[in-house]
């Protein structure tokens, strides 16, 4: 199966738990997203999404100076986003129970 067809329909919900865990970076994110097990992500595709949230109003939004290079902009969620992410993890499980289900039946019937 295509996992990057997937990763597109749970971005919103995964990059949402990320910053629910702790505060981060367009960068950061990616690679928490990665070390998640979310190998496919793209990083265009996280800052899009990011980007996206914080206008939704999904997210806030920090600049943080950076000795490394250019400043750093933060995201954290607020009561919108985390209303959001429990409304989307009680979707995701209702499908993947559903999934289960479904394969679990189609195994026995073989």
């Amino acid at each position: 199966m295509e996992t990057t067809q997937l990763v597109k329909g749970v971005l919103d919900m995964a990059v949402l738990a990320v910053v629910a865990d702790e505060d981060g970076y367009g960068y950061d994110v990616v690679r928490r997203l990665r070390a998640a097990g979310l190998d496919d992500v793209g990083d265009a595709s996280v800052y899009g999404t990011l980007r996206r949230l914080f206008n939704a109003g999904a997210l806030t939004s920090y600049v943080v100076p950076s000795e490394e290079g250019p400043h750093r902009k933060y995201y954290g969620i607020n009561a919108q986003g985390r209303a959001q992410l429990e409304l989307e993890g009680k979707t995701w499980r209702t499908f993947t129970a559903t999934m289960e289900e479904l394969l679990t039946t189609a195994g026995e019937t073989r």
